[in-house]
């Protein structure tokens, strides 16, 4: 047995963590564009859509932090790398103020973070599917 086979002490080599993590960064990015078009229907004149949009930040919300707990056993159970999980915890912290921007109708604020969001989600999603496991991981 080589030692690149040999997992660290407390860790295994499972898929789990890494395929969870996908399926939530997928979500996430998912319900992002579900965000940006429930947004887009309701400044196209259907106010009704406004509330479905506040709804659906409380499910991205939840799923950024689901997507950082996912990030967190992706570190602690396959040794994953740790800046993910203070990427998945950004946009939580995000997700929060762009709630914040949208209640108080700050859209000159709303609509850049909102971007900021998608880019960073696109990215951690893009990530995820290239990780090939501890000492593999591509730049």
């Amino acid at each position: 047995m080589s030692a690149d086979t040999i997992a660290p002490p407390g860790r295994s080599h499972s898929r789990r963590p890494i395929v969870l993590l996908r399926a939530l960064a997928c979500a996430f990015l998912l319900d992002t564009l579900a965000q940006a078009a429930l947004a887009g229907l309701f400044v196209t004149g259907d106010v009704d859509l406004l509330a479905w949009h506040d709804a659906n930040a409380q499910l991205l919300a939840a799923l950024a932090v689901l997507q950082t707990a996912a990030a967190g056993l992706l570190r602690l159970r396959a040794g994953g790398p740790g800046w993910p999980i203070a990427a998945t915890a950004a946009l939580v912290v995000l997700v929060l103020g762009q709630q914040g921007l949208g209640q108080a109708r700050i859209l000159a604020g709303h609509i850049p973070l909102a971007l900021a969001i998608f880019g960073t989600a696109t990215a951690l999603t893009c990530w995820s599917f290239s990780y090939r496991g501890p000492g593999k991981d591509s730049p």
